[in-house]
Parts: structure tokens; C-alpha cells; sequence
């Protein structure tokens, strides 16, 4: 597969404070790629000295070929950035927004005609041309945005936080569109929070923590890593055990508690799960729930970076 973003040991430092950490990753053609970091970690510093916005301090990167600082200007034709807060113009109209974006790159008179009425019904924005920008739900704002992204023709898109603060309508509809034109060639970039969206639509993800990128690989392989914490979850009725009494349950290394619902991590649910209906058998409980769950894109995550291990300290 080709790469079309490399990043080879990418610094920055703000004073002494050091921002991202000789990180190195390479992006392909066709993917969307998760980039997962809590806040502070490096992630909106990385994106920014992709996409041209700052220079790093150390290393490089080249999109589709072009380093980030010896040919930038052509580094950025290849891609769009849709930022977490909407930066349209407030007081043009939806359709003046688009004309203006494909304007200034560019685009054909026709050709930026065609693109945004496909694009805004794609988007359901087609009834709302005429409105201008600032009338507009933050939901709208942020379809809005996307469309005078794609409207460009970008080969790369970066979308920090796409879905975040939105109405479900919306958060659904964009990641079908993005699942969609990644399927026809588009190459996303997605920096996110949201550990579900992330698993559900990405095909690999870096994980950064500090600057540095400290794991990075598909969400499937990730959770295998840690499959030793695989948990049974159960919850009972008004009577309940003791902790003591499931942590000494044959199998079970850590018990935790949330509420009325008791985790219980172990490398054999299936004898944990056996061991629990014996113990509920001989106390004469009753078991509202019990499930057998694998770890998660979050317990990845929490597993990997800085604030799981103080936590276990």
C-alpha cells in the first residue's frame, strides 16, 4: 500500500515544554486512521504541524510525497482540515460558503456547482442554501464545514472531533458520509475522543500519551494485547455477595465495583462464569445480568496511557 502521510521522528517544542516527542507513523492510501490521545497529549500539535499550520522543531513529515516544510504549499493541496469548532463565515449563506471555498482552490465554475449540490444533499443542506451560516444549529455548522471541506476535492481529510457536541441525527449522518467517501478513495485522518466512533470506523489508530505515540496498530490486534483483561460482568438482586468472596472465586484476579454491577477480570471466563452460578447456587442469590466482555478500544487506551498507571499506583 502506498503511504501518503510519513511523519519521521516529529518534534515540537513551545519553550521547554515538549509538545510531541519524535513520533513516527506512516498513514495509507484509502484508510481512516484514529489518532487517540487524552487532552494535552499531542494530538492537536501533530495535526497542526501536518497540515501547515506550525513547523516542527525536529524531524518530518511529507503528504503524498512533499515534505511539510521544503514544499508546503504543495503538501496542502492534497488535503482539507475540518476543525472541532466551525470556522465558516457567519454571514454568508450556506451556497456563498461553498462557491468561496471552491473559488479559492481553484475548483471550475461548473465543476464547484456540481460538487456542492451533490454534496449538500448528501448532507441534507440542500433546503437551507439561502440561509447564512450564523442561523445555523452547531449540528448544521459542522455538516456545513464538511462540505466546504470536501467541496475541494481533497485526496486527505482531518476531522478533529467530528461528532463531538452534536445532535445524534447529525453525529450519525457524518460518519456514514465519511464511511462512504472513505469507501471511494478518501484518505481521513480522524483525531477523537470517542472510543466507540473510533473503533467502529477506523482501521488503525495511534495511541499518543505525552508526545509520544505508544501504541499504534489496528482496534481488533490492540485488544488483543491486554486480553488478560477480559471480564465477567454480573449484578444481582437485593442480596449480594461479598467482594472477598468473588476475588477468591478460582480465576478471578481484580474485582471491581460500579454500583450494583461487580467486573470481574480474568484469562478464563468461562470458568469464572461457572464459579459464580456455583456461589450464587450455595448462598441463594439472584442474578439480574451476567455477561462475558472483552476489553474495549477504552480499556486499550486507559491500558496504555499515563492516567490508568497512576491510577495503579
Amino acid at each position: 500500500m502506498k503511504a501518503v502521510i510519513q511523519a519521521k521522528g516529529l518534534s515540537r517544542k513551545f519553550g521547554n515544554l515538549v509538545a510531541v516527542d519524535h513520533v513516527t507513523f506512516e498513514i495509507f492510501q484509502g484508510e481512516i486512521f484514529g489518532f487517540l490521545g487524552s487532552n494535552g497529549a499531542g494530538k492537536t500539535t501533530t495535526v497542526r504541524m501536518l497540515t501547515g499550520v506550525i513547523d516542527p522543531t525536529d524531524g518530518t513529515a511529507a503528504i503524498q510525497g512533499h515534505d511539510i516544510r521544503k514544499a508546503s504549499l504543495l503538501s496542502r493541496t492534497h488535503i482539507a482540515v475540518v476543525p472541532e469548532e466551525a470556522n465558516v463565515y457567519l454571514d454568508l449563506t450556506i451556497w456563498q460558503n461553498l462557491m468561496l471555498m471552491a473559488e479559492l482552490h481553484g475548483i471550475a465554475r461548473h465543476q464547484r456547482t456540481k460538487k456542492a449540490t451533490h454534496l449538500l444533499d448528501t448532507f441534507g443542506l440542500s433546503d437551507k442554501i439561502k440561509q447564512k451560516a450564523r442561523t445555523l444549529s452547531k449540528g448544521l455548522r459542522q455538516r456545513l464545514m464538511l462540505c466546504a471541506a470536501l467541496v475541494t476535492g481533497p485526496e486527505i481529510l482531518f476531522l478533529d472531533e467530528p461528532t463531538s457536541g452534536l445532535d445524534v441525527q447529525s453525529a450519525r449522518l457524518i460518519r456514514k458520509t465519511v464511511r462512504d467517501m472513505n469507501q471511494n478513495g478518501l484518505t481521513v485522518f480522524l483525531t477523537t475522543h470517542n472510543m466507540t466512533e473510533a473503533s467502529e470506523m477506523c482501521s488503525r489508530v495511534a495511541i499518543i500519551d505525552k508526545g509520544r505515540i505508544v501504541a499504534i496498530d489496528s482496534p481488533e490486534k490492540l485488544r488483543s494485547t491486554i486480553s488478560a483483561r477480559q471480564y465477567v460482568e454480573v449484578s444481582f438482586a437485593d442480596a449480594k455477595p461479598e467482594i472477598n468472596e468473588l476475588s477468591s472465586l478460582s480465576g478471578v484476579s481484580q474485582v471491581d465495583v460500579d454500583h450494583r454491577m461487580f467486573r470481574l477480570y480474568t484469562n478464563f471466563p468461562g470458568q469464572v462464569i461457572t464459579e459464580v452460578v456455583r456461589l450464587v447456587d450455595q448462598k441463594g442469590l439472584e442474578i439480574t445480568d451476567l455477561s462475558n466482555c472483552k476489553p474495549s478500544l477504552e480499556d486499550v487506551f486507559l491500558h496504555f496511557t499515563s492516567d490508568s498507571k497512576e491510577k495503579d499506583l
